[in-house]
């Protein structure tokens, strides 16, 4: 089979990174008056997400510092859902590989694999809470505002989400997602305005990045302004979302998928593609055909998100946990999401599907993007027929000539 002549783009992106990151942390504290809400001693649940955020270990451990420096008791908590596969020791492994472990932080980690109730809501859904984090004095979020993978609203991903998901484990999780079906997913805010109400929720540190991945804002959220605070960073996050800049596409190759990029392995904002009971979507860039390459080694073989491509490999579905991904999917309600697609040995043979399934289009014709993942887009590989589109483009450059599509001896594609 002929294959598209291609070259690579460089795609200029929004950037606004913070060069001192214990210093937006601590700027975000003077905000804060927490002297008049703890006394000496208080023990503080830090909950901590399983999210491959920009600087995260750093801006964990700056927060706990400036916590134990106010003569307070920290420790952290995995607010992570049923990530890690919902055991203590895959919690403590998925913060390991986000480098956050006890020596780490000086901190101890208190993971445990119960909840307990703390409300209900629309009288037959029950407000779980983290055990540990219920028992202790105060709690603190840490967690990244961005744009959700499976619905629009106000308040998307961010603190609030963390506040009820996160901290309710997989039996939170199960329920607030089963629950959103029914009174779609306004339920978080619900849960958590009750658990603000109910708990000394201390604050949240809310993190926004700009399209490179960068740290661009840190602020910290009170139970006071906790909503208004967050539905600002969203609007600010979803201007700086990084995005594919062609449309439509025949074929999408993804390098890799994984946890640490996306709740769903890939972006559906990005790949503009989304199964799901509680809604599918197909928006820009219109894909029809997308082929996943590999599973990122730090999703811990999490693979939840295969099932929004048509085509991969042998090697990443050998690398998949099946465990850890069928819990991740049964629990947010979407199994469609762990479905592994047709599979072959090389990438060679995965592309060739995809240009026999897209219909009657010369290879010459074929518009193909290739992209590291859904959060690295400063770098694509493009097809020919998308060179109109990018000399009138002011944020996008050729880096290299028009060549033949490289394959090595396995025939697998050559590093991007």
């Amino acid at each position: 089979m002929l294959f598209p002549e291609t070259a690579i783009v460089r795609q200029k992106l929004p950037r606004k990174e913070i060069k001192d990151i214990p210093a937006a942390v601590q700027r975000a504290f003077q905000t804060l008056n927490l002297k008049a809400r703890t006394k000496p001693g208080d023990s503080v649940a830090v909950g901590v997400g399983s999210r491959g955020i920009s600087n995260i270990s750093l801006i964990v451990k700056e927060c706990l510092r400036l916590l134990k420096e106010r003569d307070l008791s920290p420790f952290i908590v995995p607010a992570m859902g049923s990530h890690g596969g919902n055991t203590p020791e895959g919690e403590i492994s998925t913060l390991a590989h986000l480098g956050i472990t006890e020596s780490s932080m000086e901190v101890p980690i208190v993971a445990v694999d119960d909840v307990i109730q703390v409300g209900t809501l629309k009288t037959d859904v029950p407000i779980l809470l983290d055990r540990a984090a219920a028992e202790a004095g105060h709690v603190v979020v840490i967690n990244r505002v961005k744009p959700h993978t499976k619905f629009h609203a106000a308040i998307e991903s961010g603190p609030t989400k963390m506040l009820a998901v996160g901290f309710g484990k997989r039996q939170g999780a199960a329920v607030y997602h089963r629950a959103a079906i029914r009174y779609s997913f306004d339920i978080l805010q619900d849960a958590a305005r009750h658990i603000l109400s109910a708990r000394s929720v201390l604050f949240g540190l809310a993190i926004v990045e700009d399209a490179c991945k960068n740290v661009a804002r840190i602020s910290a959220m009170t139970p006071e302004n906790w909503f208004e605070t967050e539905r600002t960073l969203l609007k600010e996050a979803r201007l700086m979302m990084p995005r594919i800049p062609f449309d439509p596409i025949d074929v999408l190759i993804v390098d890799e998928i994984g946890k640490d990029i996306s709740g769903i392995g890939m972006d559906s904002n990005v790949t503009g593609r989304h199964r799901d009971l509680a809604g599918d979507f197909f928006t820009a860039p219109h894909v029809k055909r997308i082929f996943v390459r590999e599973l990122s080694p730090r999703s811990n073989g999490n693979a939840n998100g295969i099932g929004l491509a048509d085509f991969t490999t042998q090697r990443l579905v050998d690398a998949i946990d099946f465990e850890k991904t069928y819990t991740n999917a049964l629990t947010a309600i979407s199994p469609e999401k762990a479905a592994v697609p047709m599979h072959f040995q090389a990438d060679r043979q995965c592309i060739e599907a995809c240009l026999h399934t897209i219909g009657m289009i010369k290879p010459e014709a074929v518009r193909l993007v290739r992209i590291k993942n859904t959060a690295t887009l400063d770098r694509l590989v493009v097809s020919k027929p998308l060179e109109r589109e990018i000399a009138p483009n002011p944020d996008l450059e050729m880096v290299t000539p028009w060549r033949p599509m490289e394959f090595d001896e396995k025939g697998n594609l050559c590093s991007l």
